[in-house]
């Protein structure tokens, strides 16, 4: 029963979560984002004390349940691992079950030194490395990568369908790359923690996840957990080979709770009953010897363990070839209109709320949830390899509008503090910049100022070119620019914005 319960709410948490990163209409994230702040490395960076007490408390409690419920990259391995064991069975019918894994000890060592690269990384600000190895991060570039377009074109099939019968039950919406680099990472990472997960179930979580190890150092003092009856256990081994975490070790009737994730699947196939979920102190004595450390005294008859090699390392190369095309529009089915060049701002756009650059890149796991709840195509991954994979604003597709909050209600890390409606129009986080030599009026001699009537704060206004009546250009009133970029954006300047928004250090309300 315990196990069904834990199934149950890992695919409820699963699936919510991943469709906070597919739903594009806002619905879900009413609902569902407070399971995104129940992510620890999240919790942790926007200093959310409730939830990272929270989950030390039922760590404390019932071991590293959080790994094996609450975190999407970990139900997804075990899924993974679920169906490479479905695959071994079938390929071996006549047993009972499929025994797929087998006891090994801990790499310490190992774990110890991944988290502490990735804590030294965290300090000196180097997130962009660090996120490679955070967990939820992970999983959230490959929903957003990898399923969140195979969702958008599954609506945008629905969307042509509806429309057939004059139905507006669904709407189409673009479907586009906005990074061949964090596309690029989400593969390789799906590639590499799928294999991990294909052949050796929760590898990445028990040698190289930061998360994990940090619930293991707790677990190790969890109060429940599974324990053995050494009376009733005749040494089948049945738990140990389908233990997905390698933890359990039949011939010592010892469990490595830094390991273990709390799945219930030793209970559940243990034909003798032996493994039950209780006090793990006090069965602790009651079987003692129970250790690792006493190999050598063993009951008699207890069958002596066939260990085999664990597989140490993968070696895997990923390529990914990026094919650049230029997508071209027509005007009028006449002309073909050139696409907009990004310009090179010298100060880095972050979203309405992020505070600073610098508070923005020390909190931003790169999960990139913002990206994908972005409704104006503004927000997309940073190929910078300072700030590599987290959001950055670009207004060749769109602009920030200023009725438009949604970035800052979603982020579980506090990179993005939640703003309100009125606060986001009155929140700078940068100013627009006129270019003389890519302006319309001045290179052809027409008149335009799509700016001045598009600025949605009034910051822009057409004032004369050097005392010129026949010249019109735009003047920008820093003091009232939020930098929405609405101006860059619906510039008609080709390749490049003949005014663009060049971004704050630190943002301001005015």
């Amino acid at each position: 029963m315990l196990r069904k319960i834990r199934i149950t709410l890992a695919v409820i948490f699963w699936v919510g979560i991943t469709l906070l990163f597919l739903d594009f209409t806002g619905t879900a994230q009413a609902y569902l984002a407070w399971m995104a702040k129940l992510q620890f490395l999240p919790a942790v960076l926007a200093l959310n004390v409730a939830v990272v007490v929270g989950l030390i408390v039922l760590t404390l409690l019932v071991g590293r349940i959080y790994c094996s419920v609450i975190c999407p990259m970990g139900v997804m391995q075990d899924i993974i691992a679920w169906v490479s064991k479905r695959k071994l069975f079938r390929k071996n019918k006549r047993a009972k079950l499929a025994n797929k894994y087998s006891y090994s000890p801990t790499r310490r060592v190992l774990r110890a030194l991944v988290l502490l690269l990735f804590l030294v990384l965290m300090i000196a600000g180097l997130n962009s490395l660090a996120i490679f190895l955070a967990p939820y991060s992970a999983y959230g570039r490959i929903a957003t990568n990898l399923m969140q377009p195979l969702y958008l074109w599954a609506n945008n099939g629905l969307a042509a369908l509806a429309e057939h019968y004059d139905s507006y039950l669904f709407y189409s919406v673009d479907v586009w790359m906005r990074s061949a680099i964090s596309l690029a990472i989400a593969v390789g990472t799906l590639l590499i923690v799928g294999i991990l997960a294909w052949r050796g179930g929760r590898t990445y979580c028990n040698t190289i996840c930061p998360v994990g190890t940090v619930l293991g150092y707790v677990s190790h003092f969890s109060l429940c957990g599974p324990v053995f009856d050494k009376d009733k256990c005749n040494g089948c081994r049945l738990c140990e080979r389908n233990c997905k975490a390698s933890c359990i070790d039949v011939a010592n009737h010892h469990v490595d709770m830094t390991r273990c994730v709390s799945c219930g699947n030793c209970m559940a196939l243990c034909p003798q009953g032996s493994m039950h979920f209780g006090n793990r102190w006090t069965a602790r004595k009651a079987n003692k010897p129970n250790g690792p450390h006493e190999a050598n005294n063993e009951q008699p008859g207890t069958p002596s363990p066939d260990r085999r090699a664990f597989v140490k390392g993968l070696a895997l190369a990923t390529t990914a070839a990026t094919i650049d095309t230029v997508a071209k529009t027509v005007d009028g089915g006449l002309a073909a209109i050139e696409d907009k060049v990004n310009p090179e701002r010298q100060t880095r756009l972050t979203p309405p709320g992020s505070l600073s650059v610098k508070h923005f890149s020390q909190h931003c796991t790169a999960c990139q949830l913002c990206i994908a709840e972005c409704p104006n195509q503004v927000l997309r991954p940073s190929d910078d390899l300072e700030h590599l994979m987290q959001p950055t604003m670009q207004f060749d597709r769109g602009y920030c509008r200023p009725e438009c909050n949604r970035c800052s209600q979603v982020c579980p890390a506090g990179a993005i503090r939640p703003i309100t409606i009125e606060e986001r129009t009155a929140h700078q986080v940068g100013h627009a910049v006129w270019v003389k030599k890519n302006c319309l009026p001045v290179v052809d001699g027409v008149d335009c100022g799509n700016c001045a009537r598009h600025c949605p704060t009034g910051a822009i206004e057409m004032v004369p070119l050097d005392d010129n009546e026949e010249i019109w250009v735009p003047a920008v009133n820093e003091e009232k620019c939020i930098g929405c970029g609405a101006c860059e954006n619906l510039c008609p300047a080709r390749p490049f914005s003949a005014i663009y928004v060049e971004g704050h250090e630190t943002h301001r309300e005015i």
